[in-house]
């Protein structure tokens, strides 16, 4: 592989935002250091933290744990400036920037982003003037490589890339169980970044948590493989696996969780081909458990009047069944239905279930989707 930013830093990179707590509520400083010390005992640089996590208490952490506690130059700091619900003009946005420098105490940024681009707020930043806002810092050496994380699909994240050539590096949600789902298009993003030549971040490899203890249909699967391992190195190591990565973040919350990514990022390996077959045969677990049993041949959406992508749609329900999330699938399904029909636009006129192979009962499937995704 050529060489590229970020080609040789440890493929573990430490996430903060769901550090360990004390039974107050509050961050607990000294599991956090320790936590530190023991990452980057064991080869670890890069930390990565943002402006709104935890109201500001994870940046803070940052600076005790380890901006007040090791050399400047051991570690890598990445931090983040949220347009769309932390700001309510362009001053209060670019003050974001300040505010971070003074709670770290870094001095400057290795890595900054303009954080969590999604279909309704990727505006902002042009309303706001952040691309030149951050070009500006990086030219004043308070910033070294910038770029953006991102939630929206492969058409949007081309035309980013395509207008902002300057952005350094890109953060993608990436992992098994979303590589193919059309609400977080993890693949098909991972491709536009590569056609783009710009390297990767990857974030939330297991899912919030969710591949740490993942359905029972997947744990067979990886039992039968090998039952010695976590779950979550499967998770962890697929992300890591991938071409042009700088790093995988993980959002630790114990030296437990510590203990156990180190154990197998310490000396990471890719994951070898049989292994990958593994991942492939979770990948099919995931598929079968949904509660809609649609194969995605895609036969129903030729000649839909509204162009609703059907199969799509029923993935995000499927998913969403089994992993719930914070916004209960809302954002997955506006990706999936971006310059498409949403599910609520069906005109009943029965050409797709004339034309499913599984006779699926899709006008009334798209009416109840409608009612939870909507």
């Amino acid at each position: 592989m050529s060489d590229y930013l970020g080609k040789d830093v440890f493929k573990l990179g430490f996430g903060l935002m769901r550090l360990p707590k004390n039974a107050d509520g509050s961050i607990d400083i000294a599991q956090t250091s320790e936590m530190v010390d023991r990452f980057i005992a064991a080869g670890g640089t890069y930390f990565d933290t943002a402006y709104v996590y935890d109201n500001g208490k994870s940046e803070e952490a940052a600076r005790k744990a380890l901006v007040d506690r090791y050399p400047r130059e051991s570690y890598t700091l990445c931090t983040k400036l949220n347009a769309w619900n932390q700001a309510h003009d362009e001053a209060s946005a670019k003050q974001q920037f300040y505010t971070s420098l003074e709670r770290t105490g870094a001095g400057y940024f290795d890595y900054y982003l303009l954080h969590g681009f999604m279909p309704g707020n990727w505006t902002k930043y042009d309303e706001y003037h952040l691309w030149d806002f951050v070009k500006e810092q990086k030219a004043k050496g308070l910033l070294k490589h910038i770029g953006f994380s991102y939630h929206a699909g492969p058409e949007l994240l081309d035309k980013l890339l395509t207008e902002h050539p300057e952005m350094d590096f890109i953060q993608l949600q990436i992992n098994y169980a979303d590589w193919e789902n059309p609400g977080i298009a993890s693949r098909a993003n991972y491709e536009v970044a590569r056609k783009h030549g710009i390297p990767i971040t990857i974030m939330e490899p297991v899912k919030g948590g969710a591949l740490a203890d993942p359905i029972p249909k997947v744990k067979e699967v990886f039992d039968a493989a090998n039952k010695e391992v976590s779950y979550a190195s499967w998770a962890i190591r697929y992300a890591a696996s991938l071409d042009g990565i700088i790093t995988v973040l993980s959002g630790m919350s114990n030296l437990e969780q510590m203990d156990d990514n180190l154990s197998f990022m310490r000396n990471f390996q890719p994951l070898t081909e049989q292994e990958q077959q593994i991942i492939r045969q979770a990948q099919e677990a995931l598929n079968k458990d949904g509660s809609i049993p649609c194969t995605a041949c895609h036969y129903c959406t030729d000649g839909c009047p509204k162009n609703i992508p059907i199969p799509e749609i029923f993935s995000v329900q499927n998913r969403q069944a089994v992993y719930p999330g914070w916004d209960k699938g809302k954002n997955e399904y506006t990706i999936a239905t971006m310059n498409r029909g949403k599910a609520s636009e069906c005109v009943e006129c029965g050409q797709c279930e004339g034309a499913c192979p599984q006779q699926l009962k899709i006008i009334k499937l798209l009416k109840d989707c409608a009612g939870v995704l909507e």
